[in-house]
């Protein structure tokens, strides 16, 4: 059996964020509605968000028609990670710039890994 590509995800560590913006559910939301708007997603509702008590983070999900996107923000440590699968081709997304521009983020690692391969 040929090797069937069924999509690709990305898996992104920003450290070094601004601990008030991990916390902040409006800011969040408004990183979720560039990155679907920027790369032409679909979402399938509205985000699930969970925010956590006291100085916790915030965990966030979006389905997509494509499939989905997530965070799970940890301000205590100044980390967010983000995760994207798609199964349709996406163009490159800045994530260095638009995460060190909303999140303050001053190192990010973005890794893609291709799904459905045998």
């Amino acid at each position: 059996m040929a090797a069937l590509l069924l999509g690709t995800e990305w898996l992104v560590d920003a450290h070094g964020c601004h601990a008030p913006t991990l916390r902040s559910r409006d800011a969040l939301g408004r990183l979720f509605t560039r990155i679907v708007e920027e790369l032409g997603l679909h979402p399938a509702g509205d985000p699930v968000w969970h925010v956590f008590p006291g100085p916790g983070g915030i965990t966030g999900v979006l389905l997509l028609n494509e499939s989905h996107l997530a965070c799970h923000t940890f301000p205590e440590r100044g980390f967010a990670a983000f995760d994207l699968y798609c199964c349709r081709p996406l163009t490159e997304w800045p994530w260095q710039q638009r995460l060190a521009d909303t999140l303050g983020a001053a190192e990010v690692r973005v890794r893609s890994l291709p799904r459905g391969e045998l």
